[in-house]
């Protein structure tokens, strides 16, 4: 981890060993061991925390990415022109008393319903290009 080798271990020790004797290097070997361990603990719960703090973020990031993405699909539903297919125009017909006959005795004709052309269909399947409704487009 620090790279430390085991002959730089060793010089250590030998060193520690002189310095404070034979006598109070176990004491001190135990105390060390202890501070060691404490600051070890310290550590991993530290890295814990944040591992856990830096999961919640990543949770909240993906909710408010999904709640931007949902909103983005509204925009464009409500943006962009969708091809519908046109409806049939129903043309206006007078109604007529074929039932009854006039004076004469012949029955009159009702009249053909007007059938809607390709002109009129195509006037409502696609927006003016100059419709205020849309958004505008890049040149």
């Amino acid at each position: 981890m620090f790279g430390i080798s085991f002959t730089e271990l060793l010089l250590v020790g030998l060193v520690a060993l002189l310095v404070l004797g034979p006598e109070r290097l176990p004491g001190a070997a135990r105390t060390a061991g202890r501070w060691i361990g404490r600051l070890k603990r310290s550590f991993n719960a530290i890295k814990q925390e944040v591992e856990r703090e830096i999961g919640a973020d990543d949770i909240r990031r993906q909710l408010h990415n999904e709640h931007i993405l949902s909103l983005e699909q509204e925009a464009r539903k409500i943006f962009t022109p969708t091809q519908q297919e046109p409806t049939p125009v129903q043309p206006v017909v007078e109604p007529t008393m074929a039932s009854q006959t006039p004076e004469s005795g012949v029955p009159v004709a009702e009249p053909a319903p007007a059938t809607p052309t390709v002109a009129d269909t195509a006037s409502t399947a696609a927006p003016a290009p100059n419709d205020p409704t849309l958004p505008p487009r890049a040149p």
